[in-house]
């Protein structure tokens, strides 16, 4: 189904940011865009301990009330997509191209279990594939949904600080989690925390 901007199921958190999509595409329960979301973000190439810490916390976030934003990619975003479920809670998944295009493949059957446990949310037509430039795109709005955004692990030049900036110009919070000085992917959070 598709929600138009100025629709009273429209998510009011992201119709005041700047540039909300026009309209969205949804996949799943609908309702849940109207409760209260916290995203965690970070890095495709994971540390282990940084998807079982990404796992618990989403957990810990849905048993406080909160639904789980994330975007549907390898590492940190399938363990809060995961973690969120396996807490009986609802998770929103925002993808870059159209919201029946699964991307990355493997995670065809997370896909499945959100749009029956949450929902799938993108702003580009049904089947558009995902590339480069729609990813920044994507960010805005798994952080307008959100009101506030877990980086978890990220490099400095990943799409997770991009999120975590666009989260502070959307008057979000960011939280960051501290990671080993050495492991390139904590310089991004640990940045954030130096800041």
């Amino acid at each position: 189904q598709h929600l138009l901007w100025g629709d009273e199921r429209y998510p009011e958190s992201l119709s005041v940011v700047e540039d909300s999509p026009p309209v969205l595409s949804i996949l799943g329960d609908v309702s849940i865009l109207t409760k209260p979301q916290i995203a965690i973000v970070g890095a495709r190439n994971a540390s282990l301990n940084a998807r079982k810490f990404t796992y618990k916390l989403a957990g810990d976030l849905v048993q406080a009330g909160f639904v789980v934003t994330s975007g549907l990619a390898r590492g940190v975003d399938t363990s809060a997509h995961e973690g969120a479920l396996a807490a009986g809670g609802q998770t929103v998944a925002v993808l870059a191209g159209g919201a029946d295009v699964i991307y990355p493949r493997e995670n065809k059957e997370l896909y499945a279990k959100i749009i029956k446990q949450g929902c799938i949310v993108a702003e580009n037509p049904v089947g558009t594939q995902p590339s480069a430039q729609l990813f920044p795109r994507r960010n805005r709005i798994v952080s307008g949904l959100s009101r506030a955004v877990i980086v978890v692990e990220a490099s400095e030049r990943s799409g997770s600080l991009i999120t975590a900036r666009l989260a502070l110009e959307q008057g979000r919070d960011v939280m960051a989690v501290p990671g080993y000085p050495d492991d390139p992917r904590a310089s991004g959070p640990n940045k954030l925390i130096r800041e």
